[in-house]
Order: structure tokens, then sequence, then C-alpha cells
């Protein structure tokens, strides 16, 4: 049982959840703010 456990929360898991979780909050914080970019060319 340890053994299962360490292999999925092993280092390169660890930060590949790291980098997902990083991922979704940076997308859920810039999407209350509005993107100008697209309304610029109107």
């Amino acid at each position: 049982m340890k053994k299962i456990l360490n292999s999925i929360f092993s280092r390169e898991n660890l930060l590949a959840l790291l980098l997902c979780l990083i991922l979704i909050a940076l997308t859920i914080f810039s999407a209350d703010t509005t993107p100008t970019w697209i309304y610029q060319g109107f």
C-alpha cells in the first residue's frame, strides 16, 4: 500500500499537480478582468 502511495505522490506528480492548480487559479483570477485587447480593434 505504501508503495502505491509513493508512486502516486511522487515528486514529478506533485509538481505537475501544483502546475495544474496554478494554471487553474490564473484562469479563474484573470477571468473577472475584461480583456481590453479584444475591443481595441473596434
